[in-house]
């Protein structure tokens, strides 16, 4: 009596098995080797139309003042939470609600996990995705290397990218010796980076600018010890 062949959901499911497993193998070995190496690329490099402009440094030759501006503008709670910010997620569902632009709550590290391992846009796989990246590397990167990663491929401009080039191209000086306003006013660009300018600003980005370097020296007295302790 011949055996009966598996049938074709038998089959989908065992190649949906071998493709979560592969998936799963995948993603933890690159977090793995971004744990020890610098990221080289990201999706969202390769596909803008304006090139790029980057240049990978440590974060001991990234001025403080410039982590504390990105936690001061991006994610007060960074090393207070393990990932994800539950009150400014609930506050951005609810200020969505009412309509208008809509918000995110991201911290600085679904951030990094996005434009390190996946693309821009929305879409329920993507932040699923997202998710996963994130608990991924809060467990095996910890706080400092995920600020050092975020601080090296957060789009600060046109075709720029890290806030070494950023400091570069807009201060003409090392990301190590930027003055609190100067690190402030590049963390203020950071949500919209073609868009809002970095020298020059006015209206709503030079106010916001002004808030965070306002904000440097709170978070350095209480709100950075994950990165430098």
């Amino acid at each position: 009596m011949r055996a009966r062949r598996p049938g074709l959901l038998h089959q989908a499911g065992w190649l949906l098995a071998r493709l979560v497993a592969a998936f799963l193998f995948l993603s933890v070995t690159m977090v793995v080797v971004y744990r020890f190496v610098p990221v080289p690329v990201t999706l969202t490099m390769i596909f803008d139309p304006n090139g790029i402009t980057r240049e990978w440094v440590p974060l001991s030759k990234i001025d403080r003042n410039m982590v504390d501006a990105a936690i001061a503008g991006e994610d007060g709670k960074f090393c207070q939470h393990h990932g994800f910010d539950q009150d400014a997620i609930l506050k951005a569902w609810e200020r969505n609600q009412e309509g208008g632009r809509i918000r995110g709550g991201s911290t600085i590290s679904q951030q990094t996990a996005k434009n390190v391992f996946l693309w821009q846009g929305g879409g329920y796989l993507r932040k699923g995705l997202e998710a996963w990246f994130t608990v991924l590397i809060e467990t095996i990167w910890g706080k400092r290397r995920i600020m050092e990663v975020y601080l090296n491929v957060a789009e600060t401009g046109i075709g720029t990218y890290g806030v070494e080039a950023g400091a570069q191209r807009y201060y003409k000086k090392s990301a190590a010796q930027l003055s609190r306003v100067e690190a402030a006013r590049i963390a203020a660009a950071f949500p919209q980076p073609k868009v809002r300018a970095v020298t020059g600003a006015t209206g709503s980005t030079r106010r916001h600018g002004n808030v965070i370097a306002a904000r440097v020296n709170t978070v350095r007295a209480d709100y950075d010890t994950c990165v430098y302790q």
